[in-house]
């Protein structure tokens, strides 16, 4: 293979790369990126969050460590799904009426008779029953795992290592069920909902704005965000599952059908939450703002209260949390992937070569990793990782690649390198957006979020702050990956410090010959 670099001094500054020809694997339908793709966009949060959301308001290395903070916890949430699943298949749902072990004496079944500070049933299952959180007493106090958690653990890791083992071969065949399966029963579930008394009220208040909210910068952070950490820029995911694509793949039309899909699917996901909020504030007497809640509420407490007052409430109730799961397991696959991928090209005499074991590995590695939460303290640990794990990570690490290959790598290249896959150069409306609107985009966020930063708490626990100093240990455990590299960089060059940093921020050119682009077409890759 001919490999030529713009000046011959550069050679002297680096070490000759060693190429090994290597097959890579490829997707074996173009269909099959695509379910993959959207699978991983079309997420948990599209259900939980992008309602709620509406509700209130009418690189590298650093990057794999952020993926793999996120399958400490994300993977206890499919888990929790899964629990709900088997607790369905019994002659009346358990968290029907206040007749159990768990429940207290402010357990009220009877909306027309609850009194001030009373819980629904849903609400004290999930939190009595299910998580047993009335057991620990915070984050120094966790307890043992929850053996029922620790064996959905080991379902959701046994189908995620046997859809990755094989890389596109094998994942390629399993979002055929986990990507499509979501979009049929939410279309069930709609019809279901608009059929229930109320639920024209609720789409109402879903798709009637407050157009008051646009003057507060909040709204525009959530929607922004919402929209960030929904497709999943950045995350590695994307970068992944395309590389497996062929040279000359048209990736212009995959992103935008699959940002059309994502959309459609949060707004359906809305349609579906929102008639079934309608129908709980018919049967409750409340407005909908009252039973309206965020994250993990709204599909373990709201939802379910409204499943069990329907006909057929054990149907239902399956239907939905198998939704959850599916939808869960899709975004497990691409983070999980982007783990293997990126490691993998890194290091593929090492890990590529091997990467059944090296599957094997990671699975562990992130079963071993989420034992915390599965404890009865087990929330207080899921609200640190996902608070300081990748959220403000995310968007800095995000931030410097755009400003990378924005500013540094030059939208000249991207724009050849663009023609070189698809024959035409990019329109002047991408070129602004990747000199001046996405960075930018992406920076404002991460200000916005840093400005909004308040104490941690989980209800009316306030986390402590050594706790909290812990979660920002986590946060610049990914980031550190940035400075540590670039040191790594300049040791290893040659020269004067200046010139050391001016080679640092210059991009390396290598010249693809005819013949390794037919190779590129054709899945072949060269690994350093």
């Amino acid at each position: 293979m001919s490999v030529a670099t713009v000046e011959a001094a550069e050679l002297k500054d680096r070490p000759v790369p060693h190429y090994v020809p290597m097959k890579r694997e490829t997707w074996d339908r173009k269909i099959e990126f695509l379910l993959a793709i959207i699978g991983f966009c079309v997420d948990l949060g599209n259900v939980w969050r992008f309602p709620y959301i509406c509700y209130k308001n009418g690189v590298g290395f650093g990057i794999c460590v952020i993926a793999s903070y996120m399958s400490f916890y994300y993977n206890t949430i499919i888990s929790t799904a899964i629990y709900y699943i088997f607790a369905s298949f019994t002659e009346q749902l358990p968290w029907a009426n206040c007749n159990h072990t768990w429940n207290t004496a402010n357990c009220s079944g009877n909306s027309s008779f609850a009194f001030e500070g009373s819980i629904s049933p849903a609400e004290e299952y999930y939190q009595r029953a299910v998580l047993e959180i009335h057991r620990s007493e915070g984050i120094h106090d966790l307890g043992p795992p929850k053996w029922e958690f620790v064996c959905g653990l080991i379902l959701v890791f046994v189908m995620v290592y046997f859809a990755l083992w094989k890389g596109p071969k094998s994942s390629g065949k399993a979002v055929w069920v986990t990507a499509i399966s979501p979009f049929v029963v939410l279309f069930i579930l709609l019809i279901r909902g608009v059929t229930l008394p109320g639920a024209g009220d609720g789409i109402m208040y879903f798709l009637t704005p407050d157009w008051s909210r646009l003057a507060d910068g909040e709204v525009w952070s959530d929607a922004a965000a919402q929209v960030f950490f929904s497709l999943g820029p950045g995350f590695g995911v994307l970068m992944a599952l395309a590389s497996y694509n062929p040279f000359d793949n048209n990736f212009f039309r995959d992103a935008l059908l699959t940002s059309f899909i994502n959309f459609f699917a949060s707004f359906l996901s809305g349609l579906v939450v929102f008639s079934v909020l309608g129908y709980l504030s018919y049967i409750t007497g409340k407005g909908i703002a009252d039973v309206a809640q965020d994250g993990p509420g709204l599909v373990f407490v709201a939802y379910p209260t409204a499943i069990a007052t329907m006909p057929g409430s054990q149907f239902w109730s399956v239907l939905f949390f198998i939704m959850l799961a599916s939808l869960g397991l899709d975004s497990t696959f691409g983070g999980l992937e982007a783990i293997l991928t990126a490691i993998s090209d890194e290091w593929p005499l090492v890990f590529g070569r091997h990467r059944k074991l090296f599957c094997l590995g990671i699975c562990l590695y992130c079963f071993l990793g989420s034992l915390p939460t599965t404890t009865y303290g087990g929330q207080y640990v899921i609200t640190l990782l996902d608070f300081f794990g990748p959220t403000i990570a995310i968007l800095f690490i995000v931030f410097v690649e755009a400003a990378a290959m924005c500013w540094f790598y030059g939208v000249k290249r991207i724009s050849a390198d663009v023609n070189k896959m698809l024959g035409h150069k990019p329109g002047p409306f991408w070129i602004i957006c990747w000199v001046c609107i996405s960075p930018v985009f992406i920076l404002v966020i991460f200000i916005l979020t840093l400005a909004n930063y308040r104490p941690l708490e989980l209800g009316t626990y306030v986390f402590p702050q050594w706790s909290v100093a812990l979660g920002w240990v986590l946060t610049f455990s990914s980031i550190i990956c940035i400075p540590a590299y670039m040191i790594y960089r300049l040791a290893i060059m040659r020269g004067s410090l200046w010139t050391r940093l001016k080679k640092s921020i210059e991009p390396e050119e290598f010249l693809v010959d005819p013949n390794e682009m037919i190779s590129l077409k054709n899945g072949l890759n060269s690994y350093t």
